[in-house]
């Protein structure tokens, strides 16, 4: 971690994570991506390296997951609500969720990254009576 950003270092993440099977440039490619989904800059809203690396390792988890149910034939998408076993019967469900959570809520590292994350997904309202220059 140098200069506000994160840099991935594969085998610690595989220390933190070791029943995740993915070749070094598989964790690479989903760090590149977990980097297209929370900002890795010094003007990111996680302003602690540290726990910008702890919420970019969950989305590289939550990546890796995802691509080994895809190689296991499993194209599956939510959880699974209930199952049976004569003639295979399989429902899934995303429960009480919103459009953006979703997709979060497949994994449990994404479920976590999406925990850790609700304190930036809301905002500060600060009502003024400023008037809005406007040109005309």
């Amino acid at each position: 971690m140098s200069g506000g950003v994160v840099e991935f270092n594969v085998n610690k993440f595989r220390s933190l994570y070791p029943t995740l099977k993915s070749t070094g440039d598989q964790l690479n490619w989903y760090f590149v991506e977990s980097t297209m989904l929370l900002n890795n800059t010094s003007k990111s809203c996680v302003k602690s390296l540290a726990e910008r690396e702890v919420l970019l390792f969950l989305l590289v988890a939550h990546f890796a997951v995802l691509q080994q149910r895809v190689e296991g034939d499993n194209e599956a998408v939510g959880r699974v609500s209930s199952a049976s076993e004569g003639s295979v019967s399989v429902s899934l469900d995303n429960g009480q969720t919103t459009l953006s959570d979703k997709w979060y809520q497949q994994t449990p590292y994404g479920s976590k990254y999406w925990a850790l994350t609700a304190k930036y997904r809301s905002f500060l309202y600060i009502a003024t009576n400023v008037a809005m220059p406007v040109r005309r």
